[in-house]
Order: C-alpha cells, then sequence, then structure tokens
C-alpha cells in the first residue's frame, strides 16, 4: 500500500456519543498502548480509509505506523485529536460528516463494551447470558428500534466479486428500496455496498426517508475491510460470534450473493442454527442468489450443503437465479410470515428471541494452528454441530487471509492444516479451489492468492490447496 497524503486534525461529535466518563477516557488514552486504545486506534484508522481497497489488515496498519488518536474530555463532551490520519477522510479541512459519524459509532461501542464486560449484570457464562449482552450492545447503539414492522434484510456475500456481480447486488438492493425495505450488510465493499447503494435509489424514488443501511462488524474485520460510506448506522460487536448473533437476531430474512470463505462462513452459522429441533417451525426467509454467470457458484454451494449437511439443509433456502424482483417479492413475503409469527407469539418485531442459538455458535472461536487442526469434521455429527465446526474451519480461513492475528499467524507458523473424513473433506477442497480459481479469496490486483490453509483427509495426505 502506497504511502498516502496525511493531516492533523481536531475532532467533536455531533450527537452520537454521550459524554465520556474521566475513567472511560483514561482507560482510553492510557500511555497510548493500553488494549483499549489500540483497539480504537485499529477501528479509527479503518474508518478513516472509507472507500479504499485493500483486504488486509496488515498492510493498513504497516501504512500509518505514525497515526495517533487522542481523546480529550471537556466540559461539552469529549473531542478527538487525530495525527498523521488519512487525509483522503476530509474535504477543504472538514471530516466528511459520514466518516466522524462512524468514528465516533466506533468510539462509543469500544467504550461500552468493555464497561459492560466488567458489569455484575452480565454474564458470558451461559447461552441465554451471551444473547442478553449482544441484547445490550445494540441497543446502547440505538439499533433497535420498538414497534417497527419486520423490514430489516440481511445482505451477505463477498468483498471480492466482479463487476457483474456487484451490479447484481445494486439491482436487488434498488428492489428492495421500491418496497420499502433496509438493508443490512457487513458495513464493507462488494456485496457490502451494492444493495445499499441500490437501496438508496429505490428509497429515494419512493420518497422513503429514514432509510436504514446498517452496518455489522468486528474489530478484526473492520480493520481489513474499511466500511463503505453509504452505511449510516454502524455497529462494532466485540468479536465475529456476536457479530453473527447480532445478524440474526436484528434481521428479518437473509440474502446471500456470491462470495468466499467469509460468506460460506455466514451462511454455514445460519443454516446450523436453522437446523436446530427448536428452529423446526420458525420462519426466516433465506435466498441464495445471483447473476447468470454465478449460476455455477451457487450450484456448487448448494452440492457442498447437500454432500456435507444433507437434503433437509437444502430445503431450508430458494435460489433464485438473476431475478432481482423475484427475490424482493419473495422476501417481502416472508417478512409478512415473520410478522405473523411474532405477533401470533408475542415476540418482538426488533429483537428475534424466539431463535435458538445453541451455545456451540456462541463461544468465540480462537484459530491457532492447534485448533484449527483439532476441529472434528465428520457426518457422523449431527448436522448442526458438523455445521458448527465447519464454520469455524472458515472463520479461521478469513482469519489467515485478513486478519492481521491470522496473517501474522501463517508468516510464523505456516498454512493452517484442517483435518477430517473424506466424505467431507472432499467437497470442501473442491469448494475452496473453486474460491481460488475464481479469485473470491481477496480482492484483485495485488499479489496472486497464497492460501493459508491445507485440506488434510483422514489417514491421507493433505491436498492441494490451490
Amino acid at each position: 500500500m502506497p504511502r498516502r497524503q496525511v493531516i492533523n486534525a481536531q475532532v467533536s461529535p455531533k450527537g452520537s456519543l454521550e459524554t465520556l466518563s474521566q475513567r472511560e477516557v483514561q482507560l482510553l488514552s492510557e500511555a497510548g498502548s493500553g488494549r483499549m486504545y489500540q483497539l480504537f486506534r485499529q477501528c479509527a484508522l479503518a474508518i478513516l480509509n472509507t472507500g479504499a481497497q485493500i483486504d488486509n489488515a496488515k498492510t493498513i496498519l504497516d501504512a500509518y505506523k505514525d497515526f495517533e488518536v487522542r481523546i480529550h474530555q471537556q466540559d461539552r463532551g469529549v473531542r478527538l485529536e487525530l495525527i498523521n490520519a488519512p487525509a483522503n477522510a476530509f474535504v477543504d479541512g472538514e471530516m466528511i460528516a459520514g466518516t466522524r459519524e462512524m468514528l465516533f459509532s466506533a468510539l462509543r461501542d469500544i467504550v461500552y463494551t468493555e464497561n459492560e464486560l466488567d458489569s455484575l449484570r452480565i454474564d458470558l457464562d451461559s447461552s441465554q447470558g451471551i444473547t442478553d449482552y449482544v441484547f445490550h450492545l445494540l441497543r446502547n447503539a440505538r439499533t433497535l428500534r420498538p414497534g417497527v414492522e419486520p423490514k430489516i434484510v440481511v445482505c451477505w456475500g463477498g468483498h471480492s466479486i466482479s463487476t457483474d456481480e456487484y451490479k447484481y447486488t445494486k439491482r436487488v438492493g434498488h428492489e428492495l428500496g421500491l418496497r420499502h425495505l433496509d438493508v443490512c450488510t457487513g458495513c464493507g465493499p462488494g456485496v457490502m455496498k451494492g444493495p445499499m447503494k441500490g437501496a438508496t435509489i429505490g428509497h429515494a424514488k419512493q420518497r422513503t426517508h429514514g432509510g436504514r443501511y446498517l452496518g455489522l462488524t468486528e474489530p478484526g474485520i473492520i480493520a481489513a475491510e474499511a466500511p463503505n460510506p453509504i452505511v449510516n448506522e454502524l455497529v462494532i460487536l466485540p468479536d465475529i460470534e456476536k457479530r453473527l448473533e447480532a445478524f440474526v437476531r436484528v434481521g428479518h430474512g437473509i440474502i446471500i450473493f456470491p462470495g468466499g470463505v467469509g460468506t460460506a462462513e455466514e451462511f454455514l452459522y445460519l443454516l446450523g442454527i436453522l437446523m436446530h429441533p427448536d428452529n423446526q417451525d420458525l420462519p426466516f426467509p433465506l435466498v441464495l442468489t445471483g447473476p447468470k454467470s454465478a449460476a455455477a457458484y451457487l450450484e456448487q454451494l448448494h452440492a457442498f450443503v447437500g454432500a456435507t449437511l444433507g437434503e433437509a439443509a437444502q430445503n431450508r433456502y430458494r435460489i433464485i437465479i438473476d431475478d432481482p424482483a423475484a427475490v424482493a417479492i419473495e422476501m417481502a413475503q416472508g417478512l409478512k410470515a415473520v410478522k405473523q409469527f411474532r405477533r401470533e407469539r408475542n415476540d418482538a418485531f426488533h429483537f428475534n428471541w424466539l431463535l435458538k442459538i445453541d451455545e456451540r455458535f456462541q463461544r468465540p472461536f480462537d484459530p491457532t494452528h492447534e485448533n484449527m487442526a483439532s476441529l472434528k469434521l465428520s457426518r457422523d455429527l449431527p448436522a448442526h454441530e458438523l455445521a458448527a465446526n465447519l464454520r469455524r474451519a472458515f472463520s479461521g480461513i478469513v482469519a489467515g487471509n485478513v486478519k492481521d492475528k491470522g496473517i501474522r499467524l501463517i508468516e510464523q507458523h505456516g498454512p493452517y492444516e484442517i483435518h477430517g473424513d473424506a466424505v467431507v473433506m472432499q467437497p470442501l477442497d473442491d469448494l475452496l479451489k473453486a474460491f481460488v480459481r475464481q479469485h473470491r479469496m481477496k480482492l484483485p490486483g495485488g499479489a496472486a492468492y497464497e492460501p493459508c490453509y491445507r485440506v488434510v483427509q483422514s489417514g491421507a495426505e493433505a491436498l492441494e490447496a490451490s
């Protein structure tokens, strides 16, 4: 990443953050080296790089080693002093309004997350306690709006997609916007931007005011995938598992576009939850879609689900090829069923309390070489447990591809090894090879992709990763 022009500036929030206590300011600015400070610095740098076509956290951090952010408490509230900040976040010396909103959203979420961990009401040792924690984080971010009928559509998919696929996501977003539906994504580029961009036009045509473009992320991801500028509500969850739970608790339906391992991770997470016996009758519209050029990709993903999780998992979603209006109609109809279901059971529209999430899907997974190698990947497992472990395998590959910690682990110890039965590992290897061939592992234009993993069949030699 070439060295970019930098700027020094002081920035104050505009109603997006309550006043911080002196203790909170001290925690953030403590010698410039505390864990909370380093976390905020990393997130702030990513936000100030909004729009940058880079998907490597280490590259961004290395390019701005001298970037500093200092937090000052004053009578009117908090003020940030930015030193050697990326100049493209400013226009005529003034920070872009959307960038400033996201910057203080990051400060809000990081301070609250750390403070909540010390609260006696937080219980991270139980499934219900973790769900309550996610609820409190979202409520503090003002994401939860009671009384609003279901209309948040989550869009998942890759940051590294073709131009044809990106244009298709905008067409789908446009159809959603015409139906007054809001869009929630992972807040980055590619599929995370396209539906939001399309929805803004649809909302404008319908004179829909207050359209929501909600971006849910976590520190490791936002550092590698800077938020896209359309996001008008940014929430940073503490880890990937809390982020995924936030998606399925807040979203009322999900559309999955073409993507790579991150998309596969999200897809398997959701399928594993929907296949839990307690969720058998719970309506949750789920559509896989893409342009004609992505038909082979969708068919391969569908085949992978069938080979590993079975036909029951395949029955939980619908595939629609090259028909944006049909996708939006399917989603709008599905949301009507969600609305009726929740009314009958007196469940909230703004947070899906009835959805059962097994604790295996909630516990943070640390993708060390030892943990990756010890994952159990066998058809002997119940389908929802196998889905949980496959999700962890994909999560580890995401870390090795784009997250600073994962990249450094691979540099030190070489590729991860993923072990399992041939009946699972062969379809997994075929899918990963397809991702590499289709350039879905990283943004094009840089160095050739170097796999951070090796797939190993039980009792067999490691399979080639590319």
